[in-house]
């Protein structure tokens, strides 16, 4: 199973990236017992000049290319942004843009965000839901936020905190992608046929 986990913070280190690893790892713990996992890092900061070039001229570099088939190749995906102005980043959103509307149909997805204070929370319903729902994407049921104050949490007696939400997130996302149809080798070989083909790209 191969698990891609999509990050859009744009420092280094940063909360996004903190809050993908966890969610991941949590994944794997749930899955591990019965399946392989694989996971996958996309780093989005990491290709902000390639998607802008691929904005612009409808081709995407090398890197980028080999991003987008990891996305649109995985079993699961866990995708992650900052909140920008009440909503996604800009970069993240350029990213999903540039992936056929179809790549990510019934795919198991988990969405989550990070932002200084929990007053921007509903960013998972208002933004992030609606974007994966448009993508036809199987979205699990609880979205993860993290604010400031989350890291460290335990929660309290009316509110879960930051660890437990992850926990419950994960299982509903292990239990999306262990209950979807295994690949057949055909369709193995022709997604690594095709992500040959991507990272031979080459430009002149």
């Amino acid at each position: 199973m191969k698990l891609v986990v999509v990050s859009a913070g744009l420092s280094s280190p940063s909360s996004t990236r903190l809050l993908a690893d966890r969610l991941a790892e949590s994944v794997q713990d749930r899955l591990g017992a019965e399946h392989a996992v694989q996971t996958v890092v996309v780093e989005l900061r990491e290709l902000a000049v390639a998607i802008a070039n691929n904005l612009v001229t409808g081709w995407p570099q090398p890197p980028l290319a080999a991003a987008i088939a990891e996305v649109t190749g995985a079993d699961g995906l866990i995708a992650v942004s900052p909140v920008f102005s009440a909503s996604y980043s800009g970069l993240f959103k350029s990213f999903f843009d540039l992936i056929d509307p179809d790549a990510l149909t019934a795919k198991p997805v988990l969405i989550a965000a990070t932002g200084g204070t929990a007053r921007h929370s509903l960013v998972l319903e208002h933004a992030l839901r609606p974007l994966f729902a448009y993508l036809r994407a199987a979205l699990a049921p609880t979205a993860v936020y993290a604010a400031s104050e989350d890291w460290g949490s335990g929660g309290d007696a009316y509110a879960e905190g930051l660890p437990a939400r992850i926990r419950r997130s994960a299982d509903e996302l292990a239990a999306l992608m262990a209950a979807r149809p295994e690949r057949t080798e055909t369709e193995d070989d022709d997604i690594t046929a095709l992500e040959q083909q991507l990272s031979d790209l080459r430009f002149d």
